[in-house]
């Protein structure tokens, strides 16, 4: 089976949240945020909880797709696919995909996941290119 970011997985995988924003910077220089976050000479902008880990980088194409590892030791098989297009406006479109070949997780869990995932993304890394 394929998952909805092409990559081969011998069980089904289900995609437990998903959402597209845009973003000021180009997608270059947000590709390089996803890839390298700590990245000396860049303002930090992602500002982990006490039940969150640094991801690791899987696959990175640039510019225009990364998959990061599961923030959450509790959902270690979870992928993060972040898909970065150009916008009109110079910035860039950036989507992520939540996906899990797991049991999906209840309806709260599920909630505070995609709300992380939109804070770091769409608040903390907007921000953090000064807007």
């Amino acid at each position: 089976m394929r998952s909805p970011g092409g990559s081969a997985y011998a069980v089904p995988v289900f995609e437990i949240g998903s959402r597209a924003r845009t973003l000021p910077a180009p997608p270059g220089v947000v590709w390089d945020s996803l890839v390298a976050p700590r990245r000396a000479g860049t303002r930090p902008w992602l500002h982990l909880l006490a039940d969150e880990v640094e991801p690791s980088v899987l696959t990175a194409e640039k510019p225009g797709r990364v998959t990061w590892s599961s923030l959450w030791p509790s959902r270690p098989d979870d992928r993060i696919l972040f898909g970065l297009t150009a916008a009109r406006d110079g910035g860039t479109l950036l989507r992520f995909t939540l996906l899990t070949p797991g049991e999906a997780p209840d309806q709260s869990k599920t909630g505070h996941l995609r709300r992380r995932l939109n804070q770091l993304l769409f608040a903390d890394l907007r921000h953090s290119y000064g807007q």
